[in-house]
């Protein structure tokens, strides 16, 4: 197989990975918002709940956008070493943009006062963590080789 046609198939299933991790995040949070208005559970009474939820879905929108434009930025790199993975959020977590939406996720959760979202907000982040995110980090393991096991030891989250 030729090198483009094997990055080509890496990136493939880079992407197919993420479509699926994405695709359950927002089946979970319809279900959780139909599960919320169906059986109408509150979890706080503290009026403070409410700022606390917008900031958590500032920062997420911030964190997303900071890893998607630092990820365009990857693309660009002819040769890739370790120290090329450690750029803008990445340097903090290997996954910023599934951080992101888990604290939006959550978020969203707390402002509308869900009990479901910000059940099925823990339940995405174990099934995203454990299925989803190792699948990815194999395939880049796989792509990238000794770079990313490095960047891997370099940051744990």
């Amino acid at each position: 197989m030729s090198n483009f046609k094997q990055k080509y198939n890496t990136i493939n299933a880079v992407h197919k990975v993420l479509a699926h991790s994405y695709s359950f995040y927002f089946l979970l949070l319809l279900l959780g918002v139909f599960l919320d208005v169906v059986f109408s559970l509150k979890i706080f009474s503290n009026p403070i709940a409410m700022p606390v939820g917008f900031i958590f879905l500032i920062l997420a929108t911030i964190m997303i956008l900071w890893a998607q434009k630092t990820g365009r930025d990857f693309r660009k790199i002819a040769e890739v070493k370790a120290e090329h993975f450690c750029r803008g959020p990445y340097c903090y977590t290997r996954n910023p943009t599934h951080w992101g939406l888990l604290f939006m996720m959550l978020g969203f959760g707390i402002i509308a006062n869900a009990v479901f979202v910000v059940l099925f907000t823990l339940i995405y982040f174990f099934v995203a963590k454990f299925i989803f995110l190792s699948k990815e980090e194999k395939i880049l393991a796989e792509k990238y080789g000794s770079p990313y096991l490095e960047y891997k030891k370099l940051v744990r989250f």
